[in-house]
């Protein structure tokens, strides 16, 4: 049994896409069937595929559906994180979806998903990503303070629902956790955050990522070694669609 992960599928079988990005960059050019590809080579029946966030551009019903059941098609067993992009997925909706793809899909918020002797826990996490005010040497020298504000706020909401989902497997007696958000655990100017302190605090053993997307955004937040613990980004473009093993 092994681990892997990816993020940010934006798949849109029966929606339109939303940025420009995605119609205009190589790497997203038929990448759902290089990622399928993939995974059929990689990712075995008992294995697990943590799918890290934006899964799908879909709003209606009848736009998101075609995107969840091609992610029921891959093999493994597959866990969802809710991204930014994800209008399908209210928070208030999760217990509703996992009652309706049991078997199929698990869907991670305030709960966990048990990996061997781990706990894999999450949430959508979020970061303050500007705007930065730069001088002319293009150093951030300030930024948006009443954006800083209400960021702050969506960062201690998301911090709760991480402690939730922390505090339902210490219960069940998990002492060992992978920590799992779609935003980058940290903004450009931070070297540790709410998030990184709870991982922290947990003794969580990696912190695995998404959102991140073009190589100028590759090394927005933490990666490797910091503190003990493995920071790892798993945004699609950046893996070439390839999946992570995250755990052998």
């Amino acid at each position: 049994m092994s681990l892997y992960a990816l993020g940010d599928l934006h798949l849109h079988f029966a929606s339109e896409t939303r940025i420009p990005v995605q119609t205009n960059d190589p790497v997203w050019k038929g990448h759902e069937i290089r990622f399928e590809t993939f995974c059929r080579k990689l990712v075995g029946p008992d294995d697990v595929l943590l799918l890290a966030g934006d899964h799908s551009w879909g709003r209606r019903n009848t736009e998101w559906e075609p995107d969840l059941e091609y992610i029921c098609s891959l093999p493994g067993r597959k866990v969802l994180l809710r991204g930014n992009h994800d209008s399908f997925w209210d928070a208030k909706k999760t217990a509703a979806l996992n009652r309706r793809y049991e078997g199929r899909l698990f869907f991670l918020q305030n709960n966990y998903y048990p990996y061997r002797d781990y706990a894999l826990v999450g949430t959508k996490g979020f970061t303050f990503e500007g705007p930065f005010y730069l001088d002319r040497h293009r150093r951030i020298i300030g930024w948006d303070e009443e954006k800083a504000v209400h960021a702050q706020q969506l960062v201690e909401r998301e911090a709760e629902r991480l402690e939730a989902s922390f505090a339902s497997a210490k219960a069940d007696g998990y002492s060992r956790f992978i920590v799992f958000l779609h935003y980058p655990p940290t903004n450009i100017l931070e070297q540790e955050s709410v998030f990184t302190r709870m991982a922290e605090d947990y003794g969580a053993e990696q912190v695995v990522y998404a959102h991140c997307h073009g190589q100028s955004r590759f090394h927005d937040s933490l990666l490797g070694d910091h503190n003990g613990i493995l920071y790892r980004l798993v945004s699609g473009d950046y893996l070439q669609w390839r999946p992570e093993k995250i755990l052998d």
